[in-house]
């Protein structure tokens, strides 16, 4: 396991970070840059990484093995309790660069603001799926694998795709 800034990330009570994880609470601006619930399992080579934004993990979430899950540039990225993260999926607040100057590379452009990744209580991702900045999934949320969520997701809502689409909803009609 390696802790970058290890003063700036606060870990609950029986907690689980795997072997290969990386903690990165890259971000002076603020006391707590991780904040991560009990009962919390990283799976093997994850990785959370707040250069320059905070990302908060409530109780009770999974995060599976080789997830990246990013904030920057002061673009929060929260993710509720009760929370499935399946392998190699990729979380990120802040992660687009302005790209409109042609004469400048575009790194010295800037991270564009946005208002961050959430994911409320109870979502589900499947495998490999990116969940995007300026993203709200709503509690009960599932994103099926491989699907780039970029817009929100409405509560209980499965969505699929790239971009992903809703598909249906969990919601039993009556």
């Amino acid at each position: 396991v390696t802790l970058r800034h290890p003063n700036r990330i606060r870990i609950g009570d029986n907690v689980v970070v795997s072997e290969g994880c990386i903690l990165d609470g890259r971000n002076p601006a603020v006391d707590v840059a991780i904040d991560i619930g009990a009962d919390v399992i990283m799976a093997n080579a994850s990785a959370l990484s707040a250069k320059g934004g905070t990302i908060s993990i409530g109780a009770h979430t999974g995060i599976g093995t080789q997830t990246v899950i990013q904030s920057t540039n002061d673009c929060p990225t929260s993710i509720g309790a009760d929370v499935i993260i399946g392998p190699q999926c990729y979380l990120v607040g802040g992660g687009t660069y302005n790209i409109d100057q042609l004469d400048v590379p575009m790194w010295q452009q800037g991270i564009a603001a946005d208002s961050g990744c959430h994911l409320r209580d109870n979502v589900w991702l499947g495998g490999k799926v990116t969940v995007l900045g300026n993203v709200v999934m709503e509690a009960g949320s599932v994103a099926a694998a491989g699907a780039v969520v970029n817009q929100n997701v409405e509560a209980n809502m499965i969505v699929g795709g790239i971009p992903a689409k809703p598909i249906r909803s969990r919601a039993v009609s009556t």
